[in-house]
């Protein structure tokens, strides 16, 4: 939508931005809490350890780390007796792809077991803070409410549609502030180690949440790049600097592109360290491989000083007793995500009640209409939960003729380029300590920490047929 709004010359209505800036922060809360819990705290939780908790003391740790107020002993006691009949089973569901026993885990069994329930109260709770995109977009995922020019809501903008809306979120935030931060900070006090490990050198975020129409001067979470963890010297992101360059990717050989021309010609061959190894481009930001994501996100508001985000950061390094150093790791990306998700939950607020003012004025207008010129160029840039996205939109006789876009797993996932930088990810990896070869426990906590997602920056489909295939590899 951005691009094209951008190629075609509409200002969208302050109500709209508004609407798109709640939408999109119900998603960073509702997808942080999933990846800390589900996808990701398996890496550092031993669920079967948690069977030997007692449960009193496990209910004690419980208040004295957790303002949430899910129970007490006999409620710890229930959790483990569930946890017991997964194991008893042989089926350990949700809990069974994982490495228990292993020597890398060093929470005390009734820190496991107050991270296994607060686990299952997450899957309540996230399902809750999806319905925060239903209220205004329709449903989740993929909201349907939003269009170039706005938004479509202008009928859901009742004082009942409202009221859930901010009493949905009320809760949400409540989790995030009294049970997700705490557990976060819980679980990183016996894992300090890991802010020296898996850490890479360059940042860049388009930043997010525009609080008027003027962007980037506007954005709640600023544009910026950090080279080299140099923080104080950061600077303005320029999308002009990006190019995809594909040496070491499956598809046909040429120079490094700018989206605005860039092709996308597979080209399948052997696997090949050496030549080609990967479907996924690797985009460069000034000649240099760049993370994206919570961290950089974090990192480029610390640096410029955002209030919320410096003192928040500020905070938990003086809880785990840690330098800012320790930002550059897989430590400082898990927490990172943590700390925006409050920062950004309790701008929502704001949000909320100045998208009810203007409705008490008199103002509800969602939608500007346009005109779609005989050729233009557009760019959309902002930042998803999962890293920093730019679309690239071309125009002619009224039609797109060319349409890229760098999504943040192609930026963290990316290989070597033609100078043979490696990319974020394998960057992170070198130098991991690993206890046991058969179960790379360690490798999974950094690859799980940039949260990646092949399928969001690889598309496979028959060019001849248009058909997708499924494949079952056995």
């Amino acid at each position: 939508m951005r691009a094209v709004e951008n190629a075609v010359g509409v200002k969208i209505p302050k109500n709209a931005r508004l609407i798109r800036n709640l939408l999109h922060g119900a998603q960073f809360q509702h997808d942080h809490i999933v990846h800390f819990y589900h996808l990701h705290a398996l890496d550092w939780v031993d669920i079967v350890s948690a069977l030997k908790a007692d449960p009193v003391k496990t209910a004690a740790l419980a208040d004295a780390t957790s303002g949430a107020n899910v129970g007490g002993a006999v409620y710890f006691k229930g959790v483990q007796q569930r946890l017991q009949t997964f194991v008893d089973s042989g089926q350990l569901g949700p809990f069974a792809n994982a490495y228990w026993g292993h020597s890398a885990y060093k929470l005390p069994p009734e820190g496991n077991l107050m991270a296994a329930a607060h686990y299952i109260e997450a899957l309540r709770l996230q399902a809750r803070a999806a319905r925060l995109h239903a209220i205004f977009g329709g449903k989740n995922p993929h909201p349907q409410g939003l269009a170039v020019g706005g938004v479509t809501c202008v009928g859901d903008l009742t004082p009942d549609r409202l009221a859930e809306f901010l009493y949905i979120w009320k809760e949400t935030q409540e989790f995030v502030r009294n049970v997700y931060i705490p557990d976060l900070l819980t679980v990183a006090s016996f894992y300090k180690d890991w802010g020296a490990i898996g850490g890479t050198t360059n940042f860049m975020a388009w930043g997010e949440f525009p609080l008027t129409d003027q962007e980037p001067d506007s954005l709640f979470m600023p544009r910026g790049v950090i080279m080299k963890r140099d923080l104080a010297a950061v600077a303005m992101a320029d999308q002009k600097k990006v190019v995809e360059d594909v040496t070491h990717a499956w598809y046909e050989e040429g120079a490094a592109k700018h989206p605005f021309e860039g092709e996308t010609k597979p080209k399948h061959g052997d696997y090949n360290t050496d030549k080609k190894y990967s479907w996924f481009k690797s985009p460069r930001y000034d000649g240099a491989p760049c993370e994206v994501g919570p961290l950089a996100r974090t990192l480029v508001a610390y640096a410029k000083g955002h209030a919320g985000i410096k003192a928040t950061v500020d905070s938990v390094l003086k809880k785990l007793d840690i330098p800012v150093t320790a930002l550059f790791s897989t430590l400082g990306r898990t927490a990172a995500r943590g700390i925006e998700t409050l920062v950004i939950g309790d701008a929502m607020e704001g949000w909320i009640m100045e998208l009810i003012g203007n409705i008490k004025g008199g103002d509800t207008q969602t939608y500007q209409t346009w005109t779609m010129p005989d050729k233009g160029m557009g760019v959309g840039l902002n930042d998803v939960p999962r890293g920093s996205l730019s679309h690239y939109v071309v125009i002619e006789n009224k039609k797109i003729k060319n349409y890229q876009y760098v999504v943040p797993s192609t930026w963290n996932l990316s290989g070597r380029c033609a100078k043979k930088q490696k990319g974020p990810l394998e960057e992170a990896l070198i130098g991991t300590p690993v206890a046991d070869a058969k179960q790379p426990l360690e490798v999974l906590r950094t690859v799980h920490s940039f949260d990646p997602c092949v399928a969001c920056g690889v598309h496979v489909i028959d060019p001849d047929s248009n058909q997708v295939y499924k494949f079952r590899v056995l």
